[in-house]
């Protein structure tokens, strides 16, 4: 199921009627995509400015040929292979008799004049045709100098940065309130985008004619329809449930613990370096989390809650609470209850103890993840229950790991 597949809110239909609609049909950009574009325009919002002002969709000002007008499109992309939500333009400058005289478009965010050397880029019975970057939709008057002048770039972002971006909210909607963005929404997003990365062919063709529409229409319609694109991503989007955490020696040092003397209560210990920013790095990309750990409920909040670790915690299952410890499924189950989980394969358990953490997830189903950074315990598997399914054994390399479970539980 694919985020690029999501049809509601369908895109308006065209009405011929409209004002101005024949005009903006008969000089709408020839849009050429690469090969292996993956998110096609679907919508071509215009706009006939007669007068010099304040552009009705982008941030500049438009100055009419004398007597004449600019067309001003406004071309909706659901995604930039970076983010989802991309709005490029296209303005064709009309003279007094109607002809084009000038062509712009959008290149990141600039304005830049679309012309192969004779003033105006290639025309098609009046149409400017223009090439879409690969992934990106900037905006170019020759396909023959893309891959040299910005190629390297443009295989950078639709590869190794896809998705770096999440939903993008440095715009007029998402500005105004027409839609927001959490950090979960951020995660699924670029994951989605991650996974649809692609090796740029530089071969055009003119893609599908994307829907011409009043830009009054499309303007209502964007934030509706990026609203549904959120809304679908934890759906339509593999991706983790939750992440539960043990704690001695995953992220406090047990080497360094103080005990009330005669109790197994810690009250003073060191942390592993970089365990907590991982945490707090972890909770920044929307994860829930859970503390699934062995010892008194008191140990945890004396070396958590002081840290501002624990509240950031969905669920805190102690075995001196369930009255059981790891390996028990009873602690699995628990943690998962707590945390109105049904799906142990989307849920990774970080431990450093193969006995209990690395054997417990693997025989309740749940991703294993061993945290080697101290020697203190076995590294050792007794048997193929102990094997765990990744390994880390430095607490700053957390973060990565968890992004790449993630990102492959969209393989196949």
């Amino acid at each position: 199921m694919s985020l690029f597949a999501v049809t509601e809110p369908a895109v308006p239909t065209a009405d011929p009627g409209a004002p101005d609609y024949a005009l903006a049909e008969r000089h709408r950009p020839v849009l050429c995509l690469d090969l292996a574009e993956p998110a096609p325009p679907l919508a071509l919002g215009y706009s006939v400015i007669r007068a010099a002002g304040v552009s009705p969709s982008s941030k500049f000002l438009l100055t009419p040929p004398p007597g004449g007008a600019v067309i001003e499109y406004a071309i909706w992309h659901d995604w930039d292979i970076q983010h989802l939500y991309d709005l490029e333009h296209v303005w064709v400058h009309l003279d007094a008799a109607g002809a084009p005289v000038r062509v712009e478009g959008t290149m990141h965010g600039m304005r830049v004049a679309m012309d192969t050397g004779s003033g105006l880029p290639g025309m098609r019975a009046g149409r400017p045709v223009l090439f879409s970057e690969p992934g990106k939709h900037a905006l170019w008057a020759s396909d023959r100098a893309m891959p040299f002048i910005a190629g390297e770039m443009i295989r950078r972002v639709s590869g190794p940065e896809a998705g770096a971006q999440g939903v993008h909210l440095g715009n007029r909607f998402a500005e105004a309130g027409g839609f927001a963005a959490g950090p979960r929404d951020h995660r699924l997003a670029g994951l989605a985008l991650k996974r649809a990365g692609f090796v740029p062919r530089f071969v055009f063709r003119p893609g599908p004619e994307p829907v011409l529409l009043p830009w009054a229409v499309l303007e209502r319609w964007i934030p509706a329809r990026v609203r549904a694109l959120i809304a679908a991503l934890p759906e339509r989007v593999p991706h983790l449930a939750a992440l539960f955490l043990d704690c001695g020696d995953t992220l406090i040092d047990e080497a360094t613990e103080v005990k009330v003397p005669g109790t197994e209560v810690v009250t003073e210990a060191e942390e592993i370096p970089h365990a907590m920013d991982a945490v707090r790095h972890l909770h920044g990309l929307g994860y829930p989390m859970a503390l699934v750990a062995d010892g008194p409920r008191e140990t945890f909040e004396n070396l958590l809650k002081p840290r501002g670790i624990w509240e950031l915690m969905g669920a805190h299952v102690i075995s001196g609470d369930v009255g059981e410890l790891k390996p028990s499924p009873k602690m699995f189950a628990a943690a998962m209850a707590a945390m109105g989980l049904d799906d142990p394969g989307r849920v990774v358990m970080v431990g450093n103890n193969l006995a209990r953490d690395i054997r417990g997830a693997n025989e309740f189903g749940l991703i294993s993840l061993h945290v080697g950074w101290s020697r203190r315990r076995s590294h050792l598997p007794a048997d193929a229950a102990e094997v765990p399914d990744h390994r880390i054994d430095r607490l700053d390399a957390l973060v990565a790991k968890i992004g790449a479970i993630e990102l492959a539980l969209g393989d196949g």
